[in-house]
């Protein structure tokens, strides 16, 4: 009988443990997650960036090259395509004849004009002016003409493009044969050497944000943390209520006053390394970590929240 009522006492004394336990790692988590969300300095709310170079010709004409394919990666100064030459080449031609004419016109000119100034008296003052204008205006024809031949040179060169950055032409879609105009799109060149990453803070949490933190990157696609630093955080964004009705008054929009949602402020994040294997596109969604929460831990909690951070 004693054993039996051992037994129950040792029962009862483990139920009560295991349920004080459980009620220990409940109000642990709670108050984990509690810190995680509402306090520590981390988001979701992440999108990889990167600069973009719209590729557009300064000359109009017909593609006749296409040099790249669409994602083929291109160093800078590898040509992307090129634009028929032939009126350009042409147009080289024609100005430097013109040059060439205007050269030997201003000569001339100047040959007339320094006669006339050594006859003395036998030219009247007007006439040595005369010729002295005509050959101020024969120069400036030539300086002109030197310039429009500049300019031919200029636009034969441009009539082939090249690559301004080091990255992948994305959205291919010239021919060789179609028509550009100038200044209008044709590839675009993703810059690889300019990835960094917008992440989103609740307001409630920029205390613990400042340009210069160790940041950490955790890709959607990737479980590998990319390490970061904060590089600077958004002085303002967009206010609705700013906006004005069509008779010039505010427009504000109405606020539950038991609801107050934190707004979400931009901090730019650069990578500082890409670990071999990790393919970085624009658009992809990240999570981020600033400050102490950055940095890799062994303890249980930040291993926790590590988890939670990659996962939730």
């Amino acid at each position: 009988m004693t054993k039996n009522r051992f037994f129950n006492w040792l029962g009862r004394l483990l139920r009560v443990l295991v349920t004080l336990a459980v009620t220990v790692a409940a109000v642990v988590l709670v108050v984990l997650l509690w810190q995680l969300y509402m306090l520590d300095p981390w988001t979701r709310d992440g999108r990889v960036r990167v600069e973009i170079v719209d590729i557009a010709p300064e000359v109009a004409g017909t593609v006749v090259k296409v040099a790249v394919t669409d994602n083929q990666f291109v160093n800078k100064g590898d040509v992307l395509f090129e634009i028929d030459p032939l009126r350009f080449r042409l147009a080289v031609n024609e100005a430097a004849a013109s040059v060439a004419s205007a050269r030997l016109n201003m000569e001339l000119r100047a040959a007339d004009a320094k006669r006339r100034a050594n006859t003395g008296g036998a030219v009247s003052a007007e006439e040595r002016e005369q010729y002295r204008v005509h050959a101020a205006i024969a120069a400036a024809e030539y300086d002109r003409l030197v310039a429009a031949l500049e300019v031919a040179r200029v636009n034969l060169a441009r009539s082939v493009l090249y690559s301004p950055a080091s990255g992948y032409a994305t959205n291919v879609r010239l021919r060789v044969g179609d028509y550009l105009q100038i200044g209008e799109h044709a590839i675009a060149v993703v810059d690889t050497d300019t990835f960094w990453v917008d992440a989103y803070f609740e307001e409630t949490k920029l205390a613990g944000v400042r340009p210069g933190d160790r940041a950490a990157v955790k890709l959607m696609g990737y479980d590998t943390w990319l390490k970061g630093r904060v590089q600077s955080i958004a002085g303002g964004i967009m206010n609705p209520n700013a906006r004005s009705s069509g008779q010039g008054l505010q427009d504000v929009n109405p606020m539950f006053t038991w609801v107050r949602l934190a707004q979400r402020i931009p901090v730019r994040v650069g990578l500082e390394e890409i670990p071999e294997g990790i393919k970085l596109a624009a658009g992809m969604t990240a999570s981020v970590a600033v400050g102490s929460m950055a940095v890799p831990s062994d303890g249980l909690g930040d291993r926790i929240r590590r988890w939670f951070q990659a996962n939730l």
